[in-house]
């Protein structure tokens, strides 16, 4: 991300419209009421941080958002782990790529996160159903 002066609201739901193709609607909420409540400077801090995290990452885009897809898939996130699992798709992961992040999930989270990790990849890849 640019410097303080630089990034906005519009900046901030841009960078996650790259990532995942949209504003999660959470992340609107945070934006609106850091707006309502005087608190822009917080959203600009955390978004740099973000922005360091993940943007800027040694693993890179794609290794980063299958880890992403990984630890939510893990922890029962079904909603944040899908958008996670299309922004690995769009930063080049491939279908067996992805099944390989849902096999290693079964050993560390369970079957339940394995059934749920294969049902969001029904819905990221509908054009491989049969």
């Amino acid at each position: 991300m640019a410097d303080h002066e630089s990034i906005d609201n519009a900046t901030i739901a841009n960078s996650y419209r790259e990532l995942t193709g949209t504003v999660p609607a959470n992340i609107a909420e945070r934006i609106r009421i850091a707006g309502i409540s005087g608190r822009n400077r917080s959203i600009i801090r955390i978004e740099e941080l973000r922005s360091q995290l993940i943007m800027d990452n040694p693993l890179g885009p794609k290794t980063a958002q299958l880890v992403h897809f990984a630890q939510l898939l893990a922890i029962g996130e079904e909603k944040e782990a899908e958008l996670h699992a299309d922004a690995a798709r769009k930063a080049g992961a491939s279908l067996e790529e992805l099944v390989g992040v849902v096999e290693l999930a079964l050993i560390t989270a369970g079957m339940p996160a394995y059934s749920r990790g294969v049902a969001i990849l029904g819905r990221v890849f509908p054009e491989n159903q049969t």
